[in-house]
C-alpha cells in the first residue's frame, strides 16, 4: 500500500527529504527503507550507531529513525554524539516496552519524538513529515538569522549603536540629546539602518535584530 503523505515547509511548498533509519534488525530496516520510498523520500539504512557516524551527512531536510537499544552503540549514545557534532536532525525514537525510561530520557534531551513498538506504519509516517517539515523550517530560519547577522555587520559603528537604542526603546529626540547630535542627523541615520537591515517596518527590525545573537554597540 502507497501513502501518499507530503511534507510541506512555510507557504506549502513541498519538500523532499532524507530519512535515516539506523537499526540492528534488517528486516525491520528493509521495511521501513520501502515505506519511507513509498511516499517520495529518500531513504538509506544502518545496522549500528558507528556505521552511521562513519559516513558522510550533510543532508536537509532530514530526520533519523533510531532504534534505542542496539549492540555496541545505543540510540541514546548515538544522539548524544550526534549532538556533540552539531549535527541537529529530528531523531524519533523506535522503543520497545523496556526502553521507554530511555526514550522519556532522549526526549528531554531534544529528541523530536519516539515510538513504541508495535505502531502502525501510517503513524511512523505522520512523525517523519513533521520531523521533516521541522527541519526544513529550522534550516529557513538559520539561513535567514545568518543574513540578518550579516546586515547588522554591514552597518556603521554608529549605526549599530543607533539600532541598540531604537531596540531599547529610546526616541529620536532622546538619542540625539544622548549622543550630541542633531534629531535630523539621527533621522539620516535611523533610514539607513532600515534599509540596509531591509526592514520593512519598526516592528519588522526588531524582529529581526531580536532573532539573533550579534553584539550591538552600546557604549556604558
Amino acid at each position: 500500500m502507497l501513502y501518499h503523505v507530503a511534507a510541506k515547509g512555510r507557504g506549502g511548498r513541498m519538500i523532499q527529504g532524507q530519512v535515516f533509519i539506523i537499526d540492528d534488525d534488517e528486516a525491520v530496516r528493509d521495511a521501513t527503507v520501502l515505506l519511507m520510498q513509498s511516499i517520495g523520500l529518500k531513504a538509506v539504512a544502518y545496522a549500528d550507531a558507528q556505521a552511521f557516524l562513519d559516513a558522510a551527512h550533510d543532508q536537509h531536510p532530514a530526520c533519523l529513525i533510531l532504534d534505542v537499544r542496539m549492540p555496541g552503540m545505543s540510540g541514546l549514545q548515538l544522539a548524544r554524539e550526534a549532538r556533540v557534532r552539531r549535527e541537529a536532525w529530528p531523531i524519533i525514537f523506535v522503543t520497545g516496552h523496556g526502553d521507554v525510561p530511555m526514550a522519556v530520557e532522549a526526549m528531554r534531551e531534544g529528541a523530536f519524538d519516539f515510538l513504541q513498538k508495535p505502531f502502525r506504519e501510517e503513524t511512523l509516517i505522520q512523525r517523519v513529515q513533521r520531523a521533516i517539515e521541522q527541519d526544513h523550517n529550522d534550516q529557513v530560519a538559520a539561513s535567514e538569522r545568518e543574513e540578518i547577522e550579516e546586515r547588522i555587520k554591514d552597518l556603521t559603528p554608529r549605526e549599530r549603536e543607533i539600532l541598540q537604542r531604537i531596540v531599547d526603546g529610546e526616541s529620536n529626540k532622546v538619542i540625539a540629546i544622548e549622543l550630541g547630535i542633531s534629531a535630523r542627523t539621527v533621522e539620516l541615520h535611523r533610514a539607513n539602518v532600515m534599509d540596509k537591515m531591509q526592514a520593512r517596518s519598526l516592528a519588522h527590525l526588531l524582529r529581526q535584530v531580536l532573532s539573533v545573537t550579534t553584539a550591538l554597540t552600546r557604549p556604558d
